[in-house]
């Protein structure tokens, strides 16, 4: 229970802290190997990987413990990098459902990859989504 907030529950009892270490550090294991992904995480990140495992184990704390430990804005990180397109997001996707699934137990591999995949359609839908026609402005302006 979150002591500050006692109405703001973990999203399952059984994740914990060392769980999500795991989960963040065999993910990014991955990553970091994967042909298509990896080299894009490898630039970015280069040889600060301990600081964004910190991070990540942070966000995904926040996000599934209700911790609040996470402070930054992932959205406008991913905004910066140019080299990565919409199906980078899937390979993103395919090796975070397997790492989870290997894991947590399922059920709780399932919540983490429901919140991955929403995560990601938000991502690529503010790097992605532009619409084909936008309204003019003297569509508003009656």
């Amino acid at each position: 229970m979150n002591a500050e907030n006692p109405r703001r529950q973990p999203v399952h009892p059984a994740i914990t802290e060392d769980m999500i270490r795991t989960l963040v550090h065999d993910f990014y294991a991955r990553v970091r190997e994967d042909l298509v992904i990896g080299p894009i995480f490898n630039r970015v990140i280069a040889d600060d990987w301990d600081r964004h495992l910190a991070k990540m184990c942070d966000f995904w704390s926040s996000v599934m413990l209700l911790t609040g430990r996470y402070k930054g804005n992932p959205m406008v990180a991913h905004m910066r990098l140019k080299m990565v397109r919409p199906e980078h997001f899937e390979r993103w996707l395919s090796l975070f459902r397997v790492t989870s699934r290997d894991v947590c137990p399922e059920e709780v591999a399932t919540l983490f990859i429901s919140r991955a995949e929403n995560i990601a359609r938000s991502f690529q839908l503010g790097m992605f989504y532009r619409p084909k026609d936008p309204p003019s402005a003297g569509v508003w302006a009656s």
